[in-house]
């Protein structure tokens, strides 16, 4: 009677907890990708930054630029206002020698003082023609320069043109990276949820029939003394008969499991609040912890697990599902834990 009891206390699985830790598994697994999705963000960033630093230096160059050509302009109009002065004091010439000349040929006044006055006045044409063409060649080395700066102003735009659409193609790439980031996150998830609830189903049909074997959230807990020994590491023939049936479900599993999800099945040893003597083949609970989880590591192994899908680990006493220091108590942490995650 008290055995049909127990069956059913078994049978009447609370649900609640499995659920609440596979939403816990899946918000740590969308917590890291986005985290990864941070990241390459803040790389992209500072590329970014990069360009902008490229932008302010090319602006830079264009405000320099922009203080030549204005001034160039500047010099420019003085030189375009002194030619003028030169052509109004020419122009003033001429009228001048024209009126001498018809004053020398209407006989008034003396003639060597008024050829004297026009040879004179000649010299100074000449003078003023040679200023005047020196000041045309300057305008025209300006006109060249203001065409040189010109070109450099038309090239730093375009470059910043080019700039600027490569950072908003920059953008378009991150908008798109976490789009495609978030639905194979989604995915991913999706699939581990899947292929998890298959195994736990699988293990739960084949050991079912085992009191000291039970779920606890998203992990199977065997308890230490159906695969060891007491003290032990190295797993009795019970122990290998539940690793064998275990070790089938995995070989299952992986072949349905498609090669792109990197999922591990972890392993991990716990004992109970008891010290050790140290005296004997292990020094402390760490030690024994991780040498029980690693002879189920090898066990399965040697039965055709492969070695790069299985992850072993140790915890000593410091990770108890029950406090007290009760026979009871002490049994429920002395435990080996399986549980399928993601690599």
């Amino acid at each position: 009677m008290a055995l049909g009891r127990n069956r059913r206390r078994e049978r009447s699985i609370d649900y609640w907890p499995g659920f609440v830790d596979a939403l816990s598994t899946l918000l740590l697994a969308i917590m890291f990708l986005l985290t990864v999705f941070v990241l390459a963000q803040f790389i992209l960033s500072r590329e970014i930054s990069g360009k902008d630093e490229v932008l302010n230096r090319l602006n830079s160059q264009i405000a320099e630029l922009t203080n030549l050509l204005a001034l160039e302009k500047s010099g420019k109009q003085d030189l375009e206002d002194m030619l003028a002065s030169l052509q109004s004091s020419l122009a003033g010439s001429e009228s001048e020698r024209t009126r001498l000349q018809q004053l020398l040929d209407s006989g008034a006044g003396s003639a060597d003082a008024a050829n004297e006055k026009v040879g004179r006045l000649n010299e100074e044409l000449v003078a003023e023609k040679q200023v005047s063409a020196r000041a045309m060649s300057q305008i025209e080395l300006l006109n060249q320069q203001i065409a040189a700066l010109r070109a450099q102003i038309a090239a730093v735009e375009q470059a910043l043109q080019a700039s600027e659409a490569k950072d908003q193609s920059s953008q378009a790439k991150i908008a798109d990276l976490g789009r495609r980031l978030n639905v194979a996150l989604a995915q991913r998830v999706q699939e581990l949820n899947r292929y998890r609830s298959d195994f736990f189903g699988r293990l739960r049909e084949i050991l079912s029939d085992r009191e000291n074997i039970r779920i606890v959230g998203d992990r199977f807990v065997f308890q230490s003394e159906v695969l060891f020994p007491v003290g032990g590491a190295e797993l009795d023939a019970a122990g290998q008969a539940e690793m064998d049936k275990l070790a089938a479900a995995l070989l299952e599993l992986a072949q349905e499991i498609p090669s792109e999800i990197s999922w591990v099945l972890r392993v991990d040893g716990h004992t109970d609040a008891s010290p050790l003597t140290g005296t004997g083949r292990y020094r402390d609970n760490w030690e024994l912890s991780s040498a029980r989880a690693t002879s189920v590591v090898k066990y399965l192994i040697s039965k055709g697990v492969p070695a790069n899908r299985l992850v072993a680990a140790g915890f000593g006493e410091y990770q108890p599902i029950a406090e007290g220091d009760t026979p009871e108590v002490l049994s429920q942490n002395r435990r080996i834990e399986l549980k399928l995650t993601e690599r």
